[in-house]
């Protein structure tokens, strides 16, 4: 058995091939320019790539390489073992202010937020977040809530880069002094706020989720409204759903308690 720390090779290049797939965004991959991007031998990666393919987890395209559909089997799998992701949908079914909204589940990744679970809703904005998306976490609602669990030293370390404080609108927060004092007000509000940062007209807003267990990655918990009908009064309503949805979410046994959210 390998030691703790110690990675097999072949499977670690695997990861590594998975994840450059990803990346392309759809567009095949030869691979002679993996090899090369991977900096590995063509020979070594072609062998890697059969056994991939073989498993369904990679498809020829062309004369290249893509992503295959037993990942979203492997996806599916993960998500239906989730029990917060089951949770969720079962909560926005059942909250009667935020079912027919846009809503969304996440954790923290790095600088980023990878979204597990998203609720559509029956509204006509459509502009959100899908299952497997990653969104900037310094200007999104749920980024911000996650952020908030940090310290200002590790705001501070992780965000150093430029790159990781991009612009999508005219009002995303950028400068990483302005970042750091932005979530230091989502410490002292309780709940994180986009408005406008990531599409314009559109205000976020996002609560934690109270792990499980100890040592449990956290989860935030968000909606988006248009920011026309969204006064203060409204976000405070939708603010408390939200915190009534991340109660239930933190312990599903609260589902089958209560029968569900208040208006």
């Amino acid at each position: 058995m390998a030691g703790e720390g110690e990675r097999t090779p072949a499977v670690s290049r695997a990861i590594r091939v998975l994840a450059l797939l990803e990346k392309a965004g759809g567009t095949p991959q030869g691979v002679s320019e993996m090899a090369r991007q991977l900096s590995v031998a063509r020979s070594s990666l072609f062998n890697i790539c059969l056994t991939l393919e073989a498993d369904g987890l990679i498809t020829r395209s062309g004369n290249g390489y893509r992503l295959g559909r037993r990942l979203v089997e492997l996806g599916g799998a993960y998500l239906r073992t989730d029990d917060p992701v089951q949770a969720f949908y079962q909560a926005c079914n059942e909250t009667p202010l935020l079912h027919d909204e846009i809503c969304q589940l996440a954790v923290l990744d790095g600088t980023e937020v990878l979204y597990l679970a998203a609720h559509a809703g029956r509204m006509p904005l459509r502009m959100t977040a899908s299952i497997g998306s990653r969104f900037p976490a310094s200007i999104t609602a749920v980024g911000n809530a996650l952020l908030a669990r940090l310290d200002d030293d590790e705001i501070r370390r992780r965000f150093a880069d430029p790159a990781t404080r991009p612009a999508w609108t005219d009002r995303s927060v950028t400068d990483l002094d302005a970042l750091v004092e932005k979530i230091r007000t989502v410490r002292r509000r309780g709940h994180g706020r986009d408005l406008g940062e990531v599409f314009p007209g559109v205000r976020g807003l996002a609560v934690t989720v109270a792990p499980q267990y100890s040592g449990e990655q956290a989860y935030a918990l968000g909606t988006s409204l248009m920011q026309e009908r969204c006064d203060d009064e409204i976000e405070t309503r939708a603010v408390e759903a939200l915190q009534a949805m991340a109660a239930r979410i933190a312990n599903p046994m609260n589902l089958a308690a209560d029968g569900g959210g208040r208006d």
